[in-house]
């Protein structure tokens, strides 16, 4: 039984070393395909006509607002009462339309990348099986404080490489 725990205790060491280790950057990686260029460039276009939407929006708020100011002294409390109705329902549909137009942003960005980020979660899979890899890390994500080349290896040339070879 003691030689059994003393075989363990000293076969374990060993199969720690004969894991491998990667890390890679997929923001570098995504950065240097054309295709996930083009809908990073979509999207900006997207969220710009969303913005603009949306400043339209509060410059007629803000307009409506200032001349309510100024007309307020002279008006009846059931004018006032409709104009600041109006005004509240002007704010009203400012935030709605402010998160509709991120909901349909998100399901934009899901709709054009996800097919990119699972055409690199394929590669990433790929170059792991073929390298042998016992985990690929995310350089990026964690923002890990210190990795040991000597054991992790960065795979991101590695999966380029195996995108390139899937277009």
């Amino acid at each position: 039984m003691k030689k059994l725990l003393l075989i363990l205790m000293l076969c374990a060491p060993m199969t720690m070393f004969a894991q491998k280790f990667g890390h890679l950057d997929s923001q570098a990686l995504l950065q240097s395909l054309p295709e996930a260029i083009a809908i990073q460039n979509k999207l900006q276009a997207k969220g710009k006509e969303y913005q603009k939407q949306i400043e339209e929006m509060q410059a007629e708020l803000q307009r409506k607002g200032e001349a309510y100011e100024k007309a307020k002294s002279t008006m009846n409390p059931t004018k006032q009462a409709e104009s600041e109705k109006e005004l509240q329902g002007l704010y009203a549909k400012i935030q709605q339309t402010a998160q509709d137009n991120q909901k349909a942003f998100n399901e934009e960005q899901q709709k054009l990348l996800g097919p990119v980020l699972d055409k690199v979660r394929k590669a990433i899979a790929a170059v792991a099986k073929r390298g042998g890899y016992t985990y690929i890390m995310e350089k990026a994500a964690g923002q890990p404080i210190y990795i040991n080349e000597a054991i992790s290896k960065d795979v991101t040339a590695e999966v380029k490489a195996q995108l390139s070879k899937t277009k």
